[in-house]
Parts: C-alpha cells; sequence; structure tokens
C-alpha cells in the first residue's frame, strides 16, 4: 500500500527520519557482510584455511542487518504484502485493515519478542555466554540484544504509523464530516 494518502505527522517525521539513518547506516553492514564473505572464501580455498571467526563474523552481520532493517523495511513500505485484493480497495478500507492487521496481529508479536529477547539477552550477559566453538567470538549477548533492539525500532516504526492511521481515519474524517 502506498503510504502517500497517510497524513505525516510530528511524531511520525521524527520516528522516520531516525529509521532512515538506520537504514542509511545499515546500507554499510551489508557491505561489510559482503567483503567478509570473500575473504572467507578466498582463505578457504585459496589459502586453503577456515577461520571460524569469520564464519561467526558472517551471521553476525546478517543478523544485524536483517534485524535492524525490519524497521526500515516497515517505515519504507518495502516489507512483502499480497496485494491481490488489497490494490481494489480504497484508501479508507486499506487503512482500517492495515490498522487491525497491526492491532490483533503485528504489535502482539512485537511485544512477545520484547518480552522474552530481553530476559534472553541479560541471561546471556549475566553468564558470560561466548561461542561454543574455538576459536569464535565472545561477547554473545551482544548479538542477542540485535532481538529487543531490532523489534524495539520496529515498534517505534509502528507505533508512528498507527498515529498516521489515526490521524488519517478519525482527525481527517472530522474535517471532511464537519465541511
Amino acid at each position: 500500500m502506498s503510504k502517500d494518502y497517510l497524513p505525516q505527522t510530528a511524531f511520525s517525521r521524527r520516528v522516520d527520519s531516525v529509521i532512515r539513518l538506520v537504514g542509511d547506516g545499515l546500507s554499510y553492514i551489508w557491505l561489510a557482510l559482503l567483503c567478509v564473505i570473500v575473504f572467507n572464501v578466498l582463505l578457504r580455498y585459496a589459502l586453503n584455511e577456515g577461520r571460524i571467526e569469520l564464519e561467526e563474523i558472517q551471521w553476525h552481520l546478517y543478523s544485524i542487518g536483517f534485524l535492524l532493517g525490519l524497521s526500515y523495511a516497515y517505515q519504507a513500505d518495502a516489507h512483502i504484502r499480497v496485494d491481490i485484493l488489497h490494490e481494489q480497495f480504497g484508501p479508507e478500507l486499506r487503512a482500517w485493515i492495515e490498522l487491525y492487521g497491526i492491532s490483533l496481529f503485528l504489535l502482539p508479536f512485537i511485544a512477545l519478542i520484547i518480552l522474552y529477547g530481553i530476559p534472553f539477552t541479560v541471561a546471556a550477559w549475566e553468564l558470560g555466554e561466548i561461542s561454543a566453538s574455538p576459536g569464535g567470538l565472545a561477547y554473545r549477548w551482544l548479538i542477542k540484544a540485535m532481538l529487543p533492539l531490532g523489534f524495539g525500532l520496529l515498534l517505534a516504526t509502528v507505533i508512528a504509523r498507527v498515529h498516521r492511521l489515526w490521524h488519517f481515519l478519525f482527525l481527517e474524517e472530522a474535517k471532511h464530516g464537519s465541511e
């Protein structure tokens, strides 16, 4: 759904600008991931030397890019959606469907991930968890922290979206109804 028909609010503009900065920064994560993969492949196949820390850095970078990129994808409306019927609906019906979808599915899912992700991260930090692989990376809690952080950013983006939907459905409607 194109978000052009939804009004911008001061709150949504602030959140969207922060999320755009996060998305711009994440573009360098993907570049770093590509470099690590190429370097690891060269080491493995050209020099016959594998490095476990390079393997782990790969999945750490991918996790960071994916989890923190969720909010950017949602904000930019670049997420996957089945648009067969959706494109047939008018803006008001689309807004209602999105508001119900967010309320019934997305917000509870985000809440569960954050609710369970924080203790998951804290437990790893308290244990001083490290990689089980010899030569693996330490500070496992840092990568686990990306789960609640990524979904926290997604929550902020969703709240900004709900703010825009609310203005469209209830405040803009009140203006149009009074004319």
